[in-house]
């Protein structure tokens, strides 16, 4: 896919991405912006800062529901 400028067009889906924006990270766990804020600020969700911005390691997504799945099975 291209955009507007003719470009290839980043996806959510490129695995060359090595840090996401905290859009990205909040579309691949398929939640909202603001909960997605709200995990990094917790810290269930790492992030790193890069300058002025915020972005989430494209792992972390995966290794946050890796957690999940597993204080679920020892709950």
């Amino acid at each position: 896919m291209l955009n507007d400028h003719g470009a290839p067009a980043p996806t959510d889906e490129d695995s060359t991405l090595v840090l996401l924006t905290v859009e990205e990270a909040a579309r691949r766990l398929r939640i909202g912006r603001t909960t997605c804020y709200g995990l990094i600020r917790s810290g269930e969700l790492e992030s790193v800062p890069v300058g002025r911005l915020r972005r989430v390691p494209a792992d972390a997504p995966a290794a946050y529901v890796t957690r999940l799945r597993t204080a679920q099975r020892a709950a």
